[in-house]
């Protein structure tokens, strides 16, 4: 018998909001800046549907919501958006936002950093995640990426931990995860084909990301708490847009050879 909900969680944008905002927003491509009472922009995000992105924030369950998103919402005095022609305009002007902004809770694409590797490899029975300035030898490899490379390692690795572990939820991420404190190594266990996972990454997030995203997603579609479902959605399309954002013309920059 399922348990009853006997304190209902909070909502606090909606309350603060109006329920109807987040009813009538709608469905295209655009930006959204959250504001707080001065005006001040906390954070920006990009949608291909803001309708139904903005659905994300309106419940605030504090057991499962990452702490930086509780406070971020217990600041926001309205959010204002911005439509743009299409899910590419909406990244560019994301980015341009991002840059000239510098919000408080926006965690990547701020400011311009040191080039990394994306890198990880198949071991016994666990797949290793890596981030690092220079590639080392023995790990297959993606890069160099300017910035958003630690954001795309954080997103991946919290990614592959969720679809490897169905039993646990988001609030069973190893300490940090969920706010993206991550070692600039990590050993994901018990993941499902660690080996197949490798062989996907190699050209999944980037030549053929739908192929990732299919064989990503039966893993993770029993997932269905608004929170999580929120985390996994934001993740995919972060990598999605990373990698589209990085993909160069013609060959792509994916090594698919051991170092």
């Amino acid at each position: 018998m399922p348990q009853l909900l006997l304190i209902p969680d909070p909502r606090p944008l909606e309350e603060r909001l109006g329920e109807g905002f987040f009813r009538d927003a709608p469905r295209v491509p655009g930006v959204y800046l959250m504001r707080d009472s001065a005006d001040r922009v906390l954070y920006v995000g990009k949608a291909k549907d803001l309708h139904q992105r903005l659905q994300n924030y309106r419940i605030a369950n504090p057991d499962r919501m990452p702490r930086q998103h509780l406070r971020m919402l217990r600041q926001v005095a309205r959010i204002e958006l911005q439509f743009c022609a299409g899910e590419t305009a909406a990244l560019r002007r994301e980015s341009k936002l991002l840059r000239s902004l510098k919000p408080r809770f926006n965690r990547a694409g701020v400011w311009p950093g040191r080039t990394h590797f994306l890198m990880w490899r198949s071991a016994g029975e666990y797949l290793e995640l890596a981030v690092r300035e220079v590639p080392e030898p023995g790990w297959r490899r993606h890069g160099p990426f300017g910035g958003g490379a630690r954001a795309a390692f954080w997103a991946l690795a919290r990614l592959l931990w969720l679809a490897s572990h169905p039993a646990l939820c988001l609030a069973d991420l190893p300490a940090g995860w969920a706010q993206g404190r991550l070692l600039e190594k990590v050993a994901i266990s018990n993941g499902p084909l660690p080996e197949e996972t490798a062989d996907l990454l190699d050209a999944g997030l980037w030549d053929r990301p739908e192929c990732f995203a299919a064989w990503l997603e039966p893993r993770l579609s029993p997932r269905t708490h608004p929170f999580e479902r929120a985390v996994i959605e934001e993740d995919m399309e972060f990598l999605e847009d990373f990698a589209a954002k990085h993909r160069p013309k013609g060959r792509h920059r994916g090594q698919r050879a051991l170092l």
